[in-house]
């Protein structure tokens, strides 16, 4: 054994343990391209520092103006692998046919207790959107606290899971929340910009009918300037983060 490692020797250096693993990221949407364009950024961050990234996309985009259902589910898992992303359809009611029901909730609370992440994405529950979209965010919202409840007949199949976090992504800045104010991630890194532009490119039968790709980087751009920053996303939270100390905290979005 080395000096360094001696057990009797008070100045030795203690050996490090490896991290633990970054519990999982949950990421919903409810149509094929709504987490590239809302938050893919955030998912191809997240992947990029090792946290396994999970994409539930809720619809194959049935009702869409540009594209067939298989190309669009193509393009979605062109998208998640270019973020570093798993990938699975989850069947509901349809593209533009979403209802708010406990069946659609338990059902999407099963789907938490299988992935058992730590933080999971939704869209925001603004209804100045798509209607899907803020649906499936309330949906969320439930299925997450069922998740919970060891008690739920249909959910004892797997054991309870609480998760550390929700947060709603914005697709719009009309579907931007008034009354919560954002977390900015930071995505200024060249490979997760690269990586987020490629996936939100991946669905080529939905921008080649409008520049959704400029609009997105161009908002990313305006909270990167309001935070000193390259680019940024924003993220809002369901409820107050808890912070063991105030030394997590980063430095605040005010630097213009």
């Amino acid at each position: 054994m080395s000096p360094a490692m001696s057990s009797t020797d008070p100045t030795r250096l203690t050996p490090t343990t490896p991290p633990e693993p970054l519990p999982a990221l949950l990421a919903f949407g409810a149509h094929p391209d709504d987490l590239e364009f809302g938050c893919g950024g955030v998912l191809a961050n997240e992947a990029r520092h090792g946290r396994p990234v999970h994409l539930v996309v809720c619809s194959r985009g049935e009702s869409a103006s540009h594209g067939t259902p298989e190309i669009r589910a193509g393009e979605a898992a062109a998208a998640a692998r270019l973020l570093g992303a798993t990938l699975e359809f989850l069947e509901l009611d349809g593209d533009a046919h979403l209802e708010i029901r406990a069946a659609h909730a338990l059902t999407l609370a099963a789907v938490i207790r299988r992935v058992r992440p730590g933080l999971i994405l939704a869209p925001s529950l603004g209804e100045n959107q798509h209607p899907d979209h803020h649906r499936l965010g309330r949906l969320i919202r439930d299925a997450a606290r069922l998740a919970r409840y060891g008690g739920v007949a249909e959910l004892r199949g797997q054991p309870a899971h609480a998760i550390q976090a929700l947060f709603y992504y914005a697709i719009t800045t009309e579907a931007e929340p008034a009354d919560l104010s954002p977390l900015l991630v930071d995505v200024s890194d060249p490979a997760v910009l690269t990586a987020w532009t490629a996936a939100m490119a991946a669905h080529a039968s939905q921008v080649t009918a409008r520049n959704y790709v400029d609009l997105q980087v161009t908002r990313a751009r305006l909270l990167g300037l309001r935070a000193g920053v390259s680019h940024a996303q924003a993220l809002y939270p369901n409820d107050p983060p808890l912070l063991g100390s105030l030394a997590q905290l980063g430095a605040s979005a005010r630097r213009f």
